[in-house]
């Protein structure tokens, strides 16, 4: 690794420390500009894994796996090109699982693995999405007969009397027209939510009737598995869940024209420092403002998981405080009393007010997960939306 890059994990393991560090556990920079920097890293790398709320880093596919497109759609839906989050009332919950199915097989009966979702998060919506495929053209005699066919979606109570009342319990139903094809979707809430309270999975069942009640010929109405077809139709459950993380700063991305914005700049040129007049302290620092500050998840190591977005813009805010505080430093009134206090001298140890992010936007992940199954989760108080004193 490179000098720069190295730098930037320096920085950016500071940045971390003092966003999620109590006073009881602050690391002593003295100690740490003695280690190793592959200790630092490794630190760095630590902490930035907490803050994505992750214990280890899911592995690198070892081949190339494309993700479902109904989840790249979602993510497109609920993020911008930078990952940053579009509206916050898109998305139902912080997390969005999608399983395929695991044992492909040719009676309809489905089992989706859902170790990976942690006993603590929030079972919101479960759903069911099935690929129908067209129907072939030697079966126009019985499409003449029947234009409906009724799709019935049952949790598998038990294994061995799978085709019998009591080993199966109706979550849903709908009638589907006979000539479509294209997805269809069924709620399986309930299902999933027994098996997170510790319920057997046995599975998830699909029968498929006319209108008359009689079963339907399987290669008369057929739907795409996850053996004969391409995996971009395979049998998938879509989960909806929040794990209760919430960030301390309420998060709104939505635009706020009462709101002035702040400058995006470095430091000024020293021929254009005179125009600033006495916006510029005596040492020179610039007052409050935004800052850029990458995170490229590729530097990281994290490109081989993360399929979305490949780094976003943090920002950091930095600069001074300088008494009287104007209003397009955004400060609070507790911020102008203390700077007040501050230039008087009123009162011993009181510092100036602190450049600090005063609007905080949250992002969003698309990634892999150990058992490679894609997951969207949105994440508060990731981004710097603006810089004021207080």
């Amino acid at each position: 690794m490179d000098l720069r890059k190295m730098l930037g994990f320096i920085f950016l393991f500071f940045i971390i420390q003092e966003c999620t560090s109590r006073p009881t556990d602050m690391v002593d920079s003295t100690d740490l500009e003695l280690e190793d920097p592959e200790l630092v890293r490794a630190e760095a790398l630590k902490r930035l894994l907490e803050v994505f709320g992750i214990e280890e880093p899911p592995q690198p596919l070892q081949h190339v796996k494309q993700p479902p497109q109904y989840m790249v759609d979602l993510y497109n839906t609920v993020a911008d090109e930078d990952g940053v989050t579009k509206d916050p009332d898109l998305l139902e919950g912080n997390t969005v699982r999608s399983f395929f199915d695991k044992i492909h097989s040719d009676h309809m009966h489905f089992l989706f693995n859902l170790w990976t979702v942690a006993r603590n998060e929030k079972i919101l919506t479960a759903e069911l999405h099935l690929f129908k495929l067209k129907p072939r053209p030697s079966e126009q005699a019985y499409f003449k007969r029947h234009h409906f066919c009724q799709i019935s979606v049952y949790m598998v109570l038990d294994k061995n009397k799978i085709q019998l009342p009591q080993g199966r319990k109706l979550l849903s139903s709908k009638l589907v027209p006979i000539h479509s094809s294209g997805w269809e979707v069924f709620s399986i809430t309930q299902a999933v939510r027994a098996w997170n309270d510790e319920s057997a999975n046995h599975g998830i069942l699909v029968t498929v009737r006319n209108l008359g009640g009689a079963q339907v010929d399987p290669n008369i109405i057929r739907f795409a598995s996850g053996r004969d077809h391409h995996e971009s139709k395979q049998p998938m459950l879509v989960l909806f869940t929040d794990d209760g993380r919430r960030g301390i700063v309420s998060v709104n991305n939505q635009p706020d024209d009462q709101l002035m914005p702040l400058p995006n700049v470095p430091m000024a040129p020293t021929s254009n420092r005179t125009r600033l007049g006495r916006s510029v302290e005596e040492d020179g620092q610039l007052p409050c403002q935004r800052h850029p500050l990458y995170v490229d998840f590729e530097e990281i190591g994290w490109s081989g998981w993360i399929i979305s977005p490949r780094g976003y813009n943090a920002y950091h805010c930095k600069g001074s405080c300088p008494f009287p505080l104007g209003q397009n430093m955004r400060p609070t009134n507790h911020a102008t009393v203390q700077s007040i206090i501050n230039a008087l001298k009123l009162t011993k140890g009181v510092s100036s007010p602190c450049c600090v992010p005063d609007k905080l936007f949250s992002i969003n992940l698309l990634y892999f997960d150990d058992d490679e199954n894609v997951v969207l989760k949105q994440y508060d108080d990731m981004v710097a939306g603006s810089c004021g004193c207080h």
